[in-house]
Protein backbone atom coordinates (compact mmCIF):
# COMPACT_ATOMS: atom_id res chain seq x y z
CA UNK A 1 0.00 0.00 0.00
CA UNK A 2 1.15 3.19 -0.32
CA UNK A 3 1.18 4.48 3.66
CA UNK A 4 3.87 1.58 3.93
CA UNK A 5 1.13 -0.93 5.89
CA UNK A 6 1.23 -4.38 4.51
CA UNK A 7 -1.91 -6.42 3.57
CA UNK A 8 -2.31 -9.86 4.04
CA UNK A 9 -4.27 -11.11 0.77
CA UNK A 10 -4.55 -15.04 1.83
CA UNK A 11 -2.47 -17.91 2.78
CA UNK A 12 -1.06 -21.01 1.33
CA UNK A 13 1.19 -23.87 2.28
CA UNK A 14 3.82 -22.85 -0.05
CA UNK A 15 5.07 -20.97 -2.54
CA UNK A 16 3.71 -22.56 -6.06
CA UNK A 17 -0.17 -22.59 -4.45
CA UNK A 18 0.64 -18.72 -3.77
CA UNK A 19 1.49 -18.12 -7.18
CA UNK A 20 -1.96 -20.18 -8.40
CA UNK A 21 -3.58 -18.47 -6.33
CA UNK A 22 -3.01 -15.11 -8.34
CA UNK A 23 -2.71 -13.01 -5.63
CA UNK A 24 -1.98 -9.29 -6.33
CA UNK A 25 1.27 -9.20 -4.31
CA UNK A 26 4.51 -7.49 -4.02
CA UNK A 27 6.20 -10.24 -2.65
CA UNK A 28 5.19 -13.62 -0.54
CA UNK A 29 6.35 -14.71 3.07
CA UNK A 30 6.49 -18.48 3.25
CA UNK A 31 6.90 -20.01 7.24
CA UNK A 32 8.81 -23.19 8.13
CA UNK A 33 6.35 -26.18 7.83
CA UNK A 34 5.20 -27.05 11.53
CA UNK A 35 6.60 -30.25 11.18
CA UNK A 36 9.95 -29.57 10.14
CA UNK A 37 12.12 -27.91 12.98
CA UNK A 38 15.35 -25.26 12.00
CA UNK A 39 18.05 -26.54 13.98
CA UNK A 40 19.51 -23.75 16.40
CA UNK A 41 22.54 -21.93 15.27
CA UNK A 42 25.65 -23.22 16.27
CA UNK A 43 26.94 -19.71 17.29
CA UNK A 44 23.72 -16.96 17.25
CA UNK A 45 23.84 -13.68 15.82
CA UNK A 46 25.48 -10.56 17.96
CA UNK A 47 22.91 -7.62 18.60
CA UNK A 48 25.17 -5.52 15.61
CA UNK A 49 24.85 -8.44 12.95
CA UNK A 50 20.59 -8.44 13.70
CA UNK A 51 20.98 -4.84 12.84
CA UNK A 52 23.26 -5.42 9.69
CA UNK A 53 20.76 -8.10 9.03
CA UNK A 54 17.85 -6.05 9.04
CA UNK A 55 19.54 -3.30 7.22
CA UNK A 56 20.12 -6.15 4.60
CA UNK A 57 16.78 -6.80 4.41
CA UNK A 58 15.98 -3.28 3.49
CA UNK A 59 18.19 -3.40 0.52
CA UNK A 60 20.36 -0.95 1.88
CA UNK A 61 24.61 -1.75 0.35
CA UNK A 62 27.38 -1.74 2.60
CA UNK A 63 27.89 1.91 2.15
CA UNK A 64 24.43 2.65 2.84
CA UNK A 65 24.19 0.37 6.29
CA UNK A 66 27.85 2.30 7.25
CA UNK A 67 26.44 5.22 6.88
CA UNK A 68 23.11 4.13 8.45
CA UNK A 69 25.08 3.06 11.33
CA UNK A 70 27.74 5.40 11.66
CA UNK A 71 30.32 2.48 10.96
CA UNK A 72 33.18 1.91 8.16
CA UNK A 73 32.20 0.01 5.00
CA UNK A 74 34.87 -2.78 5.72
CA UNK A 75 32.95 -3.31 9.43
CA UNK A 76 30.12 -3.77 7.76
CA UNK A 77 31.50 -6.42 5.53
CA UNK A 78 32.85 -8.29 8.07
CA UNK A 79 29.59 -8.23 10.00
CA UNK A 80 27.53 -9.87 6.72
CA UNK A 81 30.16 -11.81 6.15
CA UNK A 82 29.87 -13.32 9.72
CA UNK A 83 26.22 -13.20 9.33
CA UNK A 84 26.18 -15.40 6.14
CA UNK A 85 28.53 -18.07 7.72
CA UNK A 86 26.23 -17.89 10.83
CA UNK A 87 23.32 -18.87 8.90
CA UNK A 88 24.87 -21.15 6.01
CA UNK A 89 23.99 -18.72 3.62
CA UNK A 90 25.93 -18.34 0.19
CA UNK A 91 24.52 -14.94 -0.56
CA UNK A 92 23.12 -11.35 1.12
CA UNK A 93 19.66 -12.44 -0.05
CA UNK A 94 20.26 -16.01 1.25
CA UNK A 95 21.12 -14.41 4.52
CA UNK A 96 17.71 -12.58 4.83
CA UNK A 97 15.47 -15.44 3.67
CA UNK A 98 17.17 -17.72 6.29
CA UNK A 99 16.89 -15.17 8.80
CA UNK A 100 13.13 -14.72 8.24
CA UNK A 101 12.31 -18.15 8.36
CA UNK A 102 13.95 -18.35 11.77
CA UNK A 103 12.57 -15.74 13.24
CA UNK A 104 15.62 -13.27 13.74
CA UNK A 105 13.81 -10.85 11.59
CA UNK A 106 10.78 -9.32 9.95
CA UNK A 107 9.81 -7.94 6.76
Amino acid sequence: MADGTLDIVGEAADLRQARLASANADAFLIAPAADREIEPLVEPLTTREIEVLELLAEGLSNKGIARRLGISDQTVKFHVSSVTGKLGAHSRTAAVRLAVRRGLITL
